[in-house]
């Protein structure tokens, strides 16, 4: 049976408000961002290769993106402790925000029904939601390939 498609919000509109904790256990909330673009990628699971490759090709852009004065969170269903350890065995430059309960990526409606193997299972799709200095989403990236992440991020960006 297909996987049903994702109830995402809608570009135009107001990005959900969250507030949580990053990878230091300080809180982070969306609204703290009000004036800078936001790129907020929702990813499965922190020191998995395919997860690496996409917060290290972010890394990577800093520079680019601070340009363009914006903002990178990651957002995974990772506990603090794990996050500090991503960030530090990557060297990663910009805050990991934990989602335990999964309430934000209910928000965004990215956690939902999934596919492996053939079995099915409930998990975050990682999918990238970039937000204006308004705080409105502006663009989804439903389809995210680790590898080009960034630079369909940075070809995105330089479209707003």
């Amino acid at each position: 049976m297909p996987v049903p498609p994702l109830e995402l919000p809608a570009t135009g509109k107001a990005a959900p408000a969250f507030t949580t904790v990053n990878q230091n256990g300080d809180k982070v909330a969306l609204k703290d961002f009000k004036g800078k673009k936001v790129v907020l990628y929702f990813y499965p699971k922190a020191m998995t290769p395919g997860c690496t490759t996409q917060a290290c090709g972010l890394r990577d852009t800093q520079a680019e993106l601070a340009e363009r004065n914006t903002v990178v969170l990651g957002i995974s269903p990772d506990a603090p402790n794990r996050l500090v350890k991503f960030i530090e065995k990557h060297d990663l430059n910009f805050d990991l925000l934990s989602d335990e309960d999964h309430s934000i990526a209910d928000k965004y409606g990215v956690w939902a029904l999934k596919q492996f193997m053939g079995k099915e299972y409930e998990g975050i799709h990682r999918v990238t939601f970039i937000i204006d200095e308004q705080g409105k989403l502006a663009h989804i990236i439903e389809k995210v390939k680790t590898k080009t992440h960034h630079d369909d991020v940075l070809a995105i960006l330089d479209a707003m």
